[in-house]
């Protein structure tokens, strides 16, 4: 937003410098972009009026002038001009000898043989403009004679500010001026609102078809005004210096009350209108050619403002061609009107152009200010075009609500790490021109109409905060004590159990946490897989529920580049639904082992990984916890290399070979070994427990058993453990065997059984009496024959 200082400063002038507000209005967070002087310096420039105008004897593009400069010399000095609009009776800028302009020095000089005593000036040659048609003509009333940078009010600064997007407030001069009245303490000149009188009873109906998107219009009909009379200097300047051109009167004054109140206001010519005015959204198709003489087709999401024939403008955003004011108007329909923020908000965008309308209504403006406005304009329009108004036409529906707040002191203090007495806080409120009332070191603040960023306590104690000033906020240091924190040795932390992978020859990769959907469905059996409403991809349009998929992807990738041995595992979050259709986050660590077991080399024969190598790294997490492996089948693993992990009654994980349907999907040429565990059943580490080293030998027994061949080994070692003797410290299998000699549909189990007793020497009694109760469980429990 650009603004003159000087306009500015009609409603506040605080004791300080162009530069100095700058600073002030930045700290308090309406960022000053830039000040920039509205001209370059001169001097020796004043109002003249040329008194008659001859032709230069030797020149037919040269005029010879009498000028009279005032009181700056005794008589008319005699100028040569080749200015095409030179006339006598004109007032201009005229540079006096001596004067220094942007470019150049003004000296005595004869043009084509005539003395020249001076220079009539246009707005290029002051640095006023880039374009030039001729002289810059001033107004009848210009005094002859006076300094023409005062008369021009050259001395002035343009402020340009980068507005957050929740200060729609300051959308417009009084707002910011209301602003600094508050961050400096300076009195602001209030913003009068004449009252208007009726001088006509003519109106039009207003229909509002979209009472939401439209919850005010106020409008009034003004008959007899004079268009085409000249929009004044101090108007006209303080539009140009905010970046907006002149057009013609009563559209310069609609764009003036914006600039100065930020209300953006629309007049239609009256004679283009039929019958009552409609507030409706657009329909299909409709179109419309708006004032930059763009034709647009609209969709149904639109506003629009229309008679009962065509639509007339786009409501909040630009007027219609058509229905524009004219010089040639002489009668008009007057508008002013709250929009619902949202309605508006990205139209323009999606048409592919912005106007200053549009970017205030989609911020929002002063609901409560909406008819005291309509009134402002209405008299600026009479004072200047002259004309007759009709009586306002107001249609009002369900304004927005502004709820009291509360405050508390303490709050303050805990936010802003300062004390503030609350008679302080009490005069930063009433300096804001907020309402509120006081009790028990409590307010209870309203936000006013034109603050849609105040909703909660915290906006309130930024607002003290920056009145207060951010400058005189001390930066403390936090304080906090620094002290060793226990480690727990019976629980390890992620980075650990990565470790412990990368020592055993994995890489961690990292993939998205969305998937194809297809291949929750496929590999999974996951019918409901959790939905995306927004893929990022096709292809990633629902959460994973597991971790596999992508780490297929990551071997697959390698193998593209020659990566003949792949060790990968990743740790992440999967997403599930439980039964109550809640949303689950369970964290994950998953591994994939693919080629030799080692690197090529010549001292080992190469081998392909099978399912008990990656067991043996599953084993080393739970090397201290009781786990079981169970075969059960998974979707996307081989029928009979398939595992389910159990702790206890839980289940923590997955192992198995990949599913050869799905080995040959994917154009694999040897098995791929997955698992995938639930990391918190990995943190966990029970303390070891010291014992004293035994001083008597172990006794270590073979047994050699035949069992039905459909026996899983882990049943058997369970029942053996669940029932041993005290005595029997551990039973390990060392040897399976399935042939002829031990019949059909059986197996040979060889296991290792080892004695100890830790206060004296075993006897071979005392042993074999501990071999017959495993024995006994092996025949009465699992039907196993003691093998020959």
């Amino acid at each position: 937003m650009k603004f003159s200082e000087n306009w500015l400063r009609t409603f506040v002038n605080p004791n300080c410098t162009s530069d100095e507000l700058a600073h002030t209005l930045t700290m308090a967070g309406l960022e000053v972009e830039a000040v920039e002087p509205v001209a370059d310096l001169f001097d020796k420039v004043v109002v003249a009026e040329v008194l008659s105008v001859e032709n230069h004897p030797d020149a037919t593009r040269l005029k010879i002038c009498r000028v009279n400069v005032g009181e700056h010399a005794k008589e008319p000095l005699q100028i040569v001009c080749g200015a095409p609009n030179v006339c006598a009776g004109i007032k201009v800028p005229c540079a006096l000898v001596g004067a220094e302009l942007p470019d150049l020095v003004i000296k005595s000089a004869k043009l084509r043989g005539v003395q020249s005593l001076g220079m009539l000036c246009s707005a290029r040659e002051l640095g006023l403009g880039e374009a030039a048609d001729g002289l810059l003509k001033l107004p009848g009333t210009a005094p002859v004679g006076q300094d023409f940078r005062t008369y021009y009010e050259l001395n002035d600064q343009v402020f340009t500010l980068s507005l957050t997007p929740n200060r729609a407030d300051c959308l417009g001069v009084y707002g910011v001026a209301r602003e600094i009245s508050a961050i400096t303490d300076t009195q602001l000149s209030p913003f009068e609102i004449p009252s208007v009188k009726t001088e006509i009873e003519d109106s039009l109906d207003i229909h509002i078809d979209a009472p939401a998107a439209c919850p005010l219009y106020c409008g009034r009909i003004m008959r007899d005004i004079n268009c085409g009379v000249e929009t004044p200097l101090w108007m006209k300047q303080r539009l140009e210096r905010s970046g907006l051109r002149s057009i013609n009167t009563v559209v310069d004054i609609t764009n003036y009350v914006l600039l100065e109140t930020g209300q953006p206001m629309h007049a239609f010519d009256l004679a283009k209108l039929d019958s009552a005015i409609h507030v409706r959204y657009a329909k299909k198709d409709e179109t419309i050619q708006l004032l930059n003489e763009s034709q647009v087709t609209l969709t149904t999401d639109m506003l629009l403002i229309a008679d009962d024939r065509k639509p007339l403008a786009l409501a909040g955003i630009m007027g219609g061609l058509d229905s524009g004011v004219k010089n040639q108007t002489s009668d008009i329909f007057l508008e002013c009107a709250y929009f619902d923020p949202d309605t508006i908000s990205g139209k323009s965008f999606r048409l592919g152009f912005s106007s200053d309308s549009s970017y205030r209504f989609e911020r929002g403006v002063d609901f409560a200010a909406t008819r005291n406005i309509l009134e402002y304009a209405t008299d600026l329009i009479k004072s200047i075009c002259g004309g007759k108004a009709g009586p306002i036409t107001e249609q009002k529906g369900k304004l927005p609500q502004r709820l009291p707040v509360s405050v508390r002191t303490s709050r303050i203090q805990r936010v802003l790490g300062i004390v503030l007495e609350k008679t302080r806080v009490a005069e930063y409120l009433s300096r804001l021109q907020f309402d509120y009332t006081e009790r028990d070191n409590e307010f209870t603040v309203t936000p006013p109409s034109y603050r849609f960023d105040l909703s909660i306590e915290e906006d309130f104690i930024e607002e003290v905060a920056r009145i207060h000033g951010y400058d005189e906020i001390p930066a403390q240091l936090p304080k906090a004590e620094l002290r060793m924190l226990p480690s727990q040795e019976s629980m390890r932390v992620p980075a650990q159990i990565k470790q412990m992978l990368v020592l055993r020859d994995y890489q961690e990769v990292v993939n998205y946490a969305f998937v194809d959907k297809a291949w929750e469905t496929e590999w999974l059996q996951n019918q409901d897989p959790i939905a995306l409403k927004n893929p990022i991809a096709n292809h990633l349009n629902v959460m994973r529920s597991s971790l596999m998929s992508g780490l297929i992807a990551n071997l697959q990738f390698n193998l593209n580049r020659k990566q003949e041995r792949v060790r990968l595992f990743e740790l992440g979050c999967c997403f599930e639904k439980s039964a109550t259709e809640q949303y689950l986050q369970i964290e994950k660590l998953a591994g994939l082992a693919y080629g030799n077991v080692f690197p090529e080399q010549w001292g080992i024969s190469a081998r392909s990984v099978d399912f008990y190598d990656v067991k043996s790294d599953i084993e080393m997490f739970y090397q201290s916890q009781e786990i079981s492996f169970h075969a059960v089948q998974h979707p996307a693993f081989h029928p009979g290399k398939s595992t389910q992990i159990m702790m206890g009654a839980k289940s923590v994980g997955w192992l198995g070979e990949l599913h050869p349907r799905l080995q040959k999907q994917h154009n694999l040429s040897r098995p791929v070994i997955l698992f995938e565990l639930i990391l918190d059943s990995l943190l966990p580490v029970p303390l070891a427990q010291i014992n004293e080293i035994p001083k008597y030998p172990a006794v270590r027994r073979d047994v050699a058993v035949i069992v039905d061949n459909q026996m899983p080994v882990q049943t058997i070692l369970s029942g053996l453990y669940e029932k041993m003797p005290e005595i029997v410290t551990e039973i390990v299998l060392f040897d399976v065997y399935r042939g002829n000699s031990v019949g059909q549909h059986k197996k040979s189990l060889a296991f290792k059984v080892l004695l100890q007793n830790t206060q004296k020497t075993l006897t071979d009694d005392e042993a074999d009496a501990a071999i017959s109760i495993l024995l006994g469980i092996l025949e009465t429990k699992f039907g196993a024959t003691l093998r020959d």
